[in-house]
C-alpha cells in the first residue's frame, strides 16, 4: 500500500468521523445556589471594602512577627506540603490533556533465517519496523469531562494551599500574641510578689510594735505564696508557646524573639466588605466549590459510558532485506481502521456509576454551602468579640484605676490600725485579678482582629 495514500485515507477518514454529527452530553459547571444575603449578623450598612484584599504585612505591623511569618512561608511543612499536591495536580492535568492525542508505538525487529540444504541452503537477514498507532475521538465529552475534572483538582489543590497559608499567618500571630499575654502575666506576677514581700516585711514590723497579730503575718505570707506559685505554670506555658512557634516556622524549638504586646498597634477600621465576597476571597470556599466542579465533571464523564467510544487506529511496517533499503515505500505495508465499541453487558455498572457520581455531586454541593454558611458565623463571631474586647477594656481601665486607689489606701489604714490586714488582702488579689484580666482583653482583641483577618479570607493575596 503506498504511504502517502495510507496517510491521506487516515486523514479522511478522521475528517469524516469527527465532522459525524453527536449528541453533547457536557454540561456546563454553574455555582451552586447559596444564600449570601444577611450572611454577617448586624453587619447592616457593608461596603466593598475589605480587610482580606490588605496585605498582612499592613495587618500584623509588629516586625518581629512579621519576620516569623516570612520564615514560615519559606520553611513550613504543611505549606510545603500543599505546594507538593499542586505539582501533582499539574502533572494529572497534562496526562488528561495527553489522552487526546494518539498514542504511537514503534517496534523494530531483526531475524536471520536459514534454510536447510534441501530447501536450497538460503542464508538471509530480514530487517523490519512497524509501527502502531490509535487515537480515541472524544465524541461524547469523556476526555474533555476527564480534563475539566483534572483542572478543577488543581484548582482546588492550589485553594487548599492559599487555606493552609492563611490558617498558617492565623496560627503564628495568636501563638505570638498568646506569648505576649503570658509574657505580661509573668511580669504582672514578679511585680506583685515582690509587692507581696514588702507586705510581709511591713505586717512582721506592726506584729513586733503589737499592731496587728500573728494571723495577719501568716495571711500575708500565704498571699506571697498563692502569687509565687503560678510562676512556674507561666513559664511553661512561654515555654511550650516557644516551640510551637518554632515548629511553625519550620525550625526546631528554641527561643522566639519578640516585642511586647504594649507595642502592637489596632487597625480600627476592620472592614468586612460584601457577604458575597466571601465566595472569591476565603479559600476554602474556593476549595469547596472546586471539589463541587470536580464532581460534576464526573457526571459528565459518567453520561458519556453510556456511548460506544470511537477509536481511530493504523498500523504499518517496513520489512527488507537490507537496512538501506528498508524504508524504500515499496516495501510499506499498512492499514487504517476506525471502530465503535459499545459493551454491551455494561449498563447495569454505567447507571450505578452516573448514581454514585450525582450523589457525590449533591453531597459536595451541600458541603459547599454548610462551608458559607460556617466562613458567615466565624465573621459575625470575630467582629462581636473585638467589639466585647472593647468595651471590657473601657471598663477595666475604670476598675484597676478604682482599685489601685483601694490597695494603696487599706495599706495606709492598716499601718494606722484602722483595718485588718484582711481588708488589704482582698484588695490586692482583686487588684492582682483584674491586672491579669486586663491582658486578657488585650489578648482578646487581638485574636479578634486575627479571626476576622482569617475569616474573610485574608492572608493570601
Amino acid at each position: 500500500m503506498n504511504l502517502r495514500y495510507l496517510i491521506k485515507s487516515a486523514a479522511i477518514v478522521a475528517t469524516t468521523l469527527i465532522a459525524m454529527p453527536s449528541c453533547n452530553l457536557q454540561k456546563n459547571f454553574v455555582r451552586p445556589v447559596v444564600k449570601t444575603d444577611s450572611l454577617y449578623r448586624d453587619v447592616n450598612k457593608p461596603d466593598t471594602a475589605s480587610i482580606a484584599n490588605i496585605s498582612w504585612t499592613q495587618i500584623f505591623k509588629d516586625e518581629k512577627l512579621q519576620a516569623l511569618i516570612r520564615e514560615a512561608m519559606d520553611y513550613n511543612y504543611d505549606l510545603r506540603i500543599a505546594v507538593a499536591r499542586i505539582k501533582q495536580a499539574e502533572a494529572n492535568l497534562l496526562q488528561s490533556k495527553a489522552a487526546f492525542l494518539p498514542t504511537l508505538s514503534v517496534e523494530p525487529q531483526y531475524s536471520r533465517q536459514k534454510a536447510t540444504a534441501a530447501q536450497g541452503g538460503f542464508t538471509g537477514n530480514i530487517y523490519e519496523l512497524s509501527g502502531n498507532a490509535s487515537w480515541e475521538i472524544d465524541l461524547w465529552g469523556k476526555l474533555k469531562g476527564a480534563k475539566n475534572a483534572a483542572l478543577a483538582s488543581l484548582l482546588q489543590s492550589d485553594a487548599f494551599r492559599h487555606a493552609v497559608q492563611t490558617q498558617l499567618i492565623a496560627n503564628i500571630a495568636t501563638d505570638y500574641f498568646d506569648l505576649l499575654a503570658f509574657d505580661k502575666e509573668l511580669a504582672i506576677t514578679l511585680q506583685t510578689v515582690n509587692s507581696y514581700k514588702n507586705d510581709v516585711e511591713t505586717n512582721k514590723a506592726l506584729k513586733l510594735a503589737n499592731r496587728i497579730n500573728e494571723a495577719s503575718v501568716a495571711q500575708s505570707e500565704a498571699n506571697l505564696y498563692a502569687a509565687e506559685v503560678s510562676i512556674p505554670d507561666l513559664r511553661n506555658n512561654i515555654w511550650q508557646l516557644e516551640n510551637a512557634i518554632s515548629v511553625l516556622v519550620g525550625r526546631q524549638p528554641g527561643l522566639i524573639q519578640r516585642d511586647s504586646i504594649e507595642v502592637q498597634q489596632v487597625d480600627t477600621l476592620l472592614q468586612t466588605g460584601l457577604p458575597a465576597q466571601i465566595l472569591s476571597n476565603r479559600p476554602d470556599v474556593l476549595e469547596a466549590e472546586y471539589n463541587v466542579r470536580f464532581y460534576f465533571e464526573q457526571i459528565n464523564i459518567a453520561r458519556a459510558y453510556f456511548y460506544p467510544s470511537l477509536t481511530i487506529t493504523a498500523q504499518g511496517s517496513w520489512e527488507s532485506a537490507t537496512i538501506g533499503s528498508l524504508f524504500n515505500s515499496a516495501f510499506f505495508f499498512g492499514n487504517v481502521a476506525a471502530g465503535l465499541i459499545q459493551p454491551i453487558f455494561n449498563q447495569g455498572l454505567n447507571k450505578q456509576r452516573l448514581q454514585v457520581a450525582n450523589a457525590q455531586y449533591e453531597q459536595n454541593v451541600l458541603i459547599f454551602q454548610q462551608t458559607v454558611l460556617g466562613a458567615g458565623q466565624e465573621v459575625s463571631n470575630a467582629m462581636y468579640s473585638y467589639q466585647s474586647a472593647e468595651s471590657k477594656m473601657i471598663i477595666r481601665n475604670l476598675q484597676l484605676d478604682a482599685l489601685k486607689r483601694a490597695v494603696d489606701d487599706t495599706r495606709l489604714l492598716l499601718k494606722g490600725g484602722y483595718v485588718t490586714y484582711i481588708d488589704v488582702l482582698a484588695s490586692e488579689q482583686g487588684y492582682l485579678t483584674a491586672q491579669l484580666n486586663s491582658v486578657n482583653d488585650r489578648l482578646q482583641q487581638l485574636t479578634a482582629i486575627v479571626s476576622l483577618y482569617q475569616s474573610l479570607g485574608g492572608g493570601w493575596k
